[in-house]
């Protein structure tokens, strides 16, 4: 009940007859979201609106209810809350909240019900939850810090939001919790190992059909394939991001899963590239297919729903790639460039409406 009277409020206002998809990107350095309307034939993006927040932003969130927008605001440790206009994808700020400090954001997600907000420390080496008002602003104090390890990444929720799932670069190991919809407590249930020694994992994502995820191994600059079950990940595959030939210094980002669960992508950070994978259909297990050059530091990239298109941000050179996504391939073709401003540090797609 409380959830259908969370969507109640924003139905009436925002409900839309036909789909759009936004595409949403955080500047630092401009300290602003801007906000793109994506023409599903051609790729174009156009400028539909920008919001000034209070400090730098990072990792975007939206909730499955498709009605509000999180953000990370790192240079001052704090989260922040948008309801959003599916109609126009303009955002209207709801509540910041700050986080103890030195707990600097690096990831921010909901659960699958939209009643809590988690966030993963990556100086503090912590994992927060928050809970989320019906109204959609954040309540504060969190309701549990807890310490895991320094480089805390990301935050990834199993389908079925029993796991929580935080990557840890320096220790080399996915810190995974037993997570609780009714309370928002999580339970520490260990560590899933970097597929090598130096793996060092930074994101991970999930395939949106099978038991199997995915994750961006930073020191590595290489993917690993995990297979999940009732204990959590194992590790079953590692395999280089990089061409052979390739000698100079390099670091994954992103890690992302096609929609339909037949490729996965990773970024790149010195061979500035997009390197793409396969799915095997029956072992999980991957094939490389290539890479696609991107723009300079692709610390963030995503997939719209659709699976269309992808948007490759580059955190050095200012500019969004748009690429045409094979989905019979999983080639990438690049349609358009656009200079949007200084420090892309997170690119978010969403589909809104029927």
């Amino acid at each position: 009940m409380r959830r259908f009277l969370f969507s109640l409020l924003f139905l009436v206002p925002t409900m839309s007859l036909s789909a759009h998809t936004f595409v949403y990107v955080s500047l630092a350095a401009e300290q602003k979201i801007n906000v793109y309307r994506l023409d599903t034939a051609t790729g174009g993006l156009t400028p539909v609106g920008s919001i000034a927040v209070e400090s730098a932003p990072g990792s975007l969130a939206i909730d499955p209810m498709q009605k509000v927008l999180f953000a990370s605001l790192r240079t001052n440790s704090k989260l922040a809350s948008f309801a959003i206009d599916s109609d126009t994808g303009k955002l209207k700020h709801l509540s910041t909240i700050a986080l103890p400090k030195g707990e600097n954001a690096a990831s921010v997600g909901t659960d699958r019900t939209g009643r809590w907000l988690l966030s993963a420390s990556y100086m503090g080496g912590t994992v927060v939850v928050h809970r989320i008002k019906e109204d959609g602003t954040v309540e504060t104090p969190a309701i549990q810090t807890e310490k895991t390890a320094k480089t805390a990444h990301c935050i990834t929720i199993s389908r079925d939001n029993r796991f929580v799932f935080v990557p840890h670069v320096t220790p080399n190991a996915v810190f995974q919790f037993r997570f609780d919809a009714e309370t928002g407590k999580l339970t520490r249930v260990g560590e899933a190992k970097g597929g090598t020694a130096k793996a060092g994992p930074r994101h991970l994502a999930l395939h949106p059909t099978k038991n199997l995820a995915f994750a961006s191994d930073e020191s590595g600059s290489s993917i690993t394939a995990y297979r999940l079950d009732a204990e959590g990940l194992t590790p079953m595959q590692t395999v280089s991001t990089l061409p052979d030939d390739f000698k100079a210094n390099n670091t994954t980002a992103e890690v992302k899963v096609h929609p339909k669960g037949k490729f996965v992508w990773v970024s790149n950070r010195g061979h500035e590239s997009l390197a793409g994978f396969a799915i095997d259909a029956e072992t999980g297990k991957l094939r490389a297919i290539g890479h696609t050059p991107t723009e300079t530091t692709p610390r963030s990239f995503d997939v719209e729903p659709d699976g269309q298109f992808a948007f490759g941000a580059g955190e050095g050179s200012g500019k969004l790639a748009v690429f045409r996504v094979n989905i019979e391939t999983g080639q990438l073709t690049r349609l358009h460039t656009y200079p949007l401003g200084k420090s892309l540090t997170w690119v978010l797609a969403a589909k809104f409406g029927r």
